[in-house]
């Protein structure tokens, strides 16, 4: 069929590639090609190339696996062993922009067809990482240009590329994203699960382990997927950026209790506690728990990958004065027209219950 969609996904394993692969995979009428390294746990009916996208020669040697994609949903991402310092890291961004410009190479030839490749971002553009945030962050007006960043060597290569060409692009920029994934960069579930087992065993309630307040937004994965979806189909998605979040904010103090029921426990008092340095003396435990509790769950670091690192950042550990609120403004995508929203609160009690039922959490 002529017309029928092939949607390629890069990056198939992370939380945002995963959710694309099940969002695709649910709607029907079209081909899923998933490229990653690992193959996804699990692919919705989505065929696998493995691919390490630094390799240039290798992005090659698939192109016959990308003929005829009408849509590419960019969600490969390199992240430091060192997560947050990583973010500043001149090899860091070298790598991201070269993956990019590797699958493009051998996409493009092997795609005449091709209509709309999507980017992920994220507030990271705004400079969040390095300075408090213009409240709320507007796309077009609130980037911080100046600070180097893998966003902008992969968006100035793809404006560059696009020009003259039949297919446009789109870029998302999600907020903290909750969903299902194992071994991923930044990824809250599991480090907040495994912690909360850990608390369990000693019959503890689930303490608050984190820094001062800050007011943040979250995005739900699957509502982020289905933004994905609609940029490759919206004319008023064409060539521009979208920021997008749930609709609501929260603070990690007020949704602790909604995720201390989630996991079927009460929640206890504040006992500030740096996980990525705790996380040690819970590899031994955690392969124990999942024994008994015969988890489908990998060993504690495939499963929680640098997600340790990521929760302490997210959470604040050690600062002990409030934060500058950390919003983002989603007017530009509500006026395009993608207005779904989503109760953060009902979110983290969503992905918390389905890792318990999936037999990721005990």
């Amino acid at each position: 069929m002529a017309n029928k969609k092939k949607v390629v996904v890069a990056g198939a394993t992370g939380l945002v590639g995963n959710a694309a692969l099940r969002h695709f995979g649910h709607a029907g009428g079209c081909d899923v090609v998933a490229l990653s390294r690992r193959k996804p746990r699990a692919l919705h009916g989505a065929r696998h190339v493995q691919i390490d996208l630094t390799d240039a020669a290798r992005c090659t040697q698939s192109a016959s696996e990308l003929q005829g994609a009408t849509h590419l949903v960019y969600a490969a991402l390199y992240e430091a062993p060192d997560l947050i310092g990583g973010w500043r890291d001149p090899k860091q961004i070298r790598t991201n922009d070269l993956m990019l410009r590797n699958l493009m190479a051998a996409l493009e030839p092997a795609a005449p067809q091709l209509r709309h490749v999507a980017l992920l971002q994220g507030t990271k553009a705004y400079g969040v990482h390095v300075r408090p945030l213009t409240v709320p962050a507007r796309e077009g007006r609130s980037e911080m240009y100046e600070q180097p960043n893998f966003y902008w060597a992969q968006e100035n290569f793809l404006r560059e590329l696009q020009q003259g060409k039949a297919w446009h692009w789109s870029i998302l920029r999600p907020v903290l994203i909750v969903g299902e994934a194992m071994g991923g960069a930044m990824d809250l579930i599991p480090p907040l699960g495994v912690y909360a087992a850990m608390l369990r065993e000693q019959g503890s309630p689930l303490h608050y382990p984190a820094g001062a307040a800050r007011v943040s937004q979250a995005v739900d994965v699957d509502l982020l997927a289905r933004a994905i979806a609609w940029s490759g189909v919206s004319d008023a998605a064409r060539n521009e950026a979208f920021n997008v979040t749930n609709g609501d904010v929260f603070t990690w103090e007020n949704v602790w209790p909604a995720i201390a029921d989630a996991l079927q426990m009460k929640p206890g008092s504040a006992v500030p506690l740096s996980l990525a340095q705790q996380y040690p003396k819970w590899i031994a435990p955690w392969d124990e728990l999942r024994r008994r509790h015969d988890l489908v769950s990998p060993g504690l670091e495939e499963f929680v990958g640098l997600s340790f690192q990521y929760a302490d950042y997210s959470m604040r550990y050690g600062q002990t004065q409030p934060g500058p609120p950390s919003i983002v403004s989603t007017v530009k995508i509500n006026q395009a027209g993608f207005t779904e929203m989503m109760d953060t609160e009902a979110m983290f009690r969503k992905w918390f219950t389905h890792a318990r039922t999936s037999r990721l959490l005990p």
